[in-house]
């Protein structure tokens, strides 16, 4: 495993091509060895006639393009909790259909072999590991399996006395770094996360407003737009239609509510886990601690966590700067330098 490809060297095409996949609930991303970036919604639909398929001219369409054309498709969203559903052979389905339209869009060249390393949630890595590789078998030569969170530490160089949580959709997932391999240990998911801050939020805005057709698409997309927790300057408020005519909506109270429901949990699970840690070096643990995933990025969360933690003392909290990325830009910089013994032969 000692090939690296950065794509064409010396006129010759490299013989491996390296794929970084952050497969996520609501967002997943690939980033390869020669440059290509690419992220997509994780919807995937079919047609669901003769008609659909004549307008759309595709057997299968992803993200934000089954989204927009949601009335017309078969749509499913098959990543729960940040792994395959337990549901139909079309959950199975999706995910490999995703995973290829994926790779796909890195482009390889024709003959280069794919060394593919996914992340998933901390604890999903037993359950997950054999359904990702049946989706992965036909598309990649090698596979690894690794921690969502454990590939942001490594994207960030991370690697000691440091702590990454990564707030999704589906998970929330905790990795403690001390300079080794993390083990089951020093990980940690809890699946109150941002799905969970969607359907709270879905119930709060029915409650309000009963005449308001609400649907959830739209309340991810309000709470990824205006999503914040503690006080802040302003109202909320957004139009929205009752019986045909837009009508403005304050949602300031029910967004801060929702979001605000991740504090506790998070606060709680980090002190478990700093508590394991080396008493000497917690402290240097408490200073390093880095938020990523779409929920790192609420207005005034990582100080929220922070004053939900004051009692144990200062924490310092940091918000990674490119979320949607990061996790697969550390899957590809794990699978540039593992060594072979952590790979999978498809």
């Amino acid at each position: 495993m000692s090939e690296k490809s950065t794509g064409k060297k010396n006129g010759e095409i490299a013989q491996v091509l390296h794929v970084g996949i952050d497969l996520g609930t609501s967002r997943s991303a690939i980033v390869a060895s020669n440059g290509q970036r690419h992220w997509e919604y994780s919807f995937v639909g079919w047609p669901k006639d003769f008609i659909a398929r004549k307008m759309l001219k595709k057997e299968v369409i992803f993200g934000a393009e089954a989204i927009d054309h949601r009335l017309s498709v078969d749509l499913v969203r098959p990543l729960e909790y940040g792994v395959i559903r337990d549901g139909t052979q079309r959950d199975e389905e999706a995910v490999r259909q995703l995973i290829h339209h994926l790779i796909n869009l890195v482009q390889a060249e024709k003959g280069q072999k794919i060394y593919a390393a996914v992340g998933v949630p901390a604890e999903a890595l037993t359950a997950n590991k054999l359904a990702i590789r049946e989706a992965v078998r036909e598309y990649a030569d090698t596979l690894m399996v690794i921690s969502e969170p454990f590939a942001v530490a490594y994207s960030l160089g991370a690697l000691n006395n440091a702590c990454v949580v990564d707030i999704g959709a589906g998970t929330i997932d905790f990795c403690v770094m001390h300079g080794t391999m993390p083990t089951e240990e020093d990980q940690r998911t809890l699946r109150t996360a941002g799905d969970t801050v969607d359907k709270q939020l879905y119930s709060l805005l029915r409650e309000k407003y009963p005449s308001t057709r609400i649907s959830e698409t739209q309340v991810r997309q309000l709470k990824e737009t205006h999503g914040r927790v503690g006080k802040a300057k302003g109202r909320i408020v957004v139009q929205m239609p009752v019986a045909g005519k837009f009508v403005p909506h304050d949602i300031t109270a029910e967004i801060t509510q929702a979001c605000e429901s991740l504090i506790t949990p998070i606060a709680e699970t980090l002190i478990d886990l700093i508590a394991r840690y080396e008493p000497m070096l917690q402290e240097r643990v408490r200073n390093n601690i880095y938020l990523a995933g779409g929920g790192s990025q609420t207005k005034g969360m990582a100080q929220a966590i922070a004053k939900a933690l004051a009692e144990y003392g200062e924490f310092r909290i940091t918000p990674v700067d490119d979320p949607l990325f990061i996790g697969a830009e550390g899957a590809l910089s794990l699978a540039e330098d593992m060594p072979s013994q952590y790979w999978e032969n498809m």
